[in-house]
Protein backbone atom coordinates (compact mmCIF):
# COMPACT_ATOMS: atom_id res chain seq x y z
CA UNK A 1 0.00 0.00 0.00
CA UNK A 2 1.48 3.56 -0.86
CA UNK A 3 1.16 6.32 2.02
CA UNK A 4 0.81 9.74 0.64
CA UNK A 5 0.86 13.15 1.17
CA UNK A 6 -2.40 13.43 1.95
CA UNK A 7 -2.40 10.72 4.20
CA UNK A 8 0.15 12.93 6.55
CA UNK A 9 -1.83 15.79 5.94
CA UNK A 10 -4.78 14.03 7.61
CA UNK A 11 -3.62 11.59 10.35
CA UNK A 12 -5.27 12.22 13.42
CA UNK A 13 -2.72 13.28 16.57
CA UNK A 14 -2.80 13.68 20.00
CA UNK A 15 -3.81 16.95 19.72
CA UNK A 16 -6.74 19.42 18.60
CA UNK A 17 -4.82 19.50 15.01
CA UNK A 18 -5.21 17.60 12.02
CA UNK A 19 -2.09 16.06 10.42
CA UNK A 20 1.62 15.29 11.32
CA UNK A 21 4.34 18.27 10.82
CA UNK A 22 5.88 18.87 7.52
CA UNK A 23 8.97 20.09 9.01
CA UNK A 24 9.21 17.05 11.38
CA UNK A 25 8.38 14.56 8.81
CA UNK A 26 11.16 16.10 6.49
CA UNK A 27 13.62 15.42 9.53
CA UNK A 28 12.57 11.82 10.28
CA UNK A 29 12.63 11.34 6.22
CA UNK A 30 16.16 12.31 6.64
CA UNK A 31 17.05 10.62 9.40
CA UNK A 32 16.24 7.47 8.02
CA UNK A 33 17.75 7.55 4.82
CA UNK A 34 13.98 8.53 2.69
CA UNK A 35 13.44 10.31 -0.19
CA UNK A 36 10.74 13.19 1.16
CA UNK A 37 10.38 15.03 -2.31
CA UNK A 38 9.76 11.59 -3.99
CA UNK A 39 7.05 10.50 -1.44
CA UNK A 40 5.10 14.20 -1.78
CA UNK A 41 5.01 13.03 -5.98
CA UNK A 42 4.31 9.77 -5.37
CA UNK A 43 3.70 8.68 -2.04
CA UNK A 44 6.09 5.50 0.17
CA UNK A 45 5.03 1.70 0.12
CA UNK A 46 3.83 1.38 3.59
CA UNK A 47 6.54 -1.79 4.62
CA UNK A 48 9.41 1.03 4.17
CA UNK A 49 7.37 3.69 6.90
CA UNK A 50 7.08 0.70 9.43
CA UNK A 51 10.37 -0.88 8.99
CA UNK A 52 11.22 2.89 11.00
CA UNK A 53 10.17 0.79 13.57
CA UNK A 54 8.86 3.99 14.71
CA UNK A 55 5.43 4.36 16.45
CA UNK A 56 4.16 7.81 14.87
CA UNK A 57 5.01 6.14 11.12
CA UNK A 58 2.93 2.82 12.31
CA UNK A 59 -0.21 5.06 13.36
CA UNK A 60 0.51 6.67 9.84
CA UNK A 61 0.26 3.30 8.30
CA UNK A 62 -2.65 2.67 10.15
CA UNK A 63 -4.20 6.23 9.51
CA UNK A 64 -3.44 5.14 5.70
CA UNK A 65 -4.84 1.67 5.78
CA UNK A 66 -8.01 2.83 7.32
CA UNK A 67 -8.66 5.96 4.72
CA UNK A 68 -8.36 3.27 1.82
CA UNK A 69 -10.17 0.78 2.64
CA UNK A 70 -13.27 3.43 3.64
CA UNK A 71 -12.64 5.10 0.07
CA UNK A 72 -12.87 0.81 -1.04
CA UNK A 73 -15.78 0.39 0.79
CA UNK A 74 -17.57 3.12 -0.36
CA UNK A 75 -17.14 2.61 -4.39
CA UNK A 76 -18.46 -1.15 -4.01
Amino acid sequence: MIVTIQHLHTVPTWTTRTGYCAKQSRAFFAEHGLDWLKFVQEGIDAELLLATDNALAAHLVAHARSVEEARDGSQA
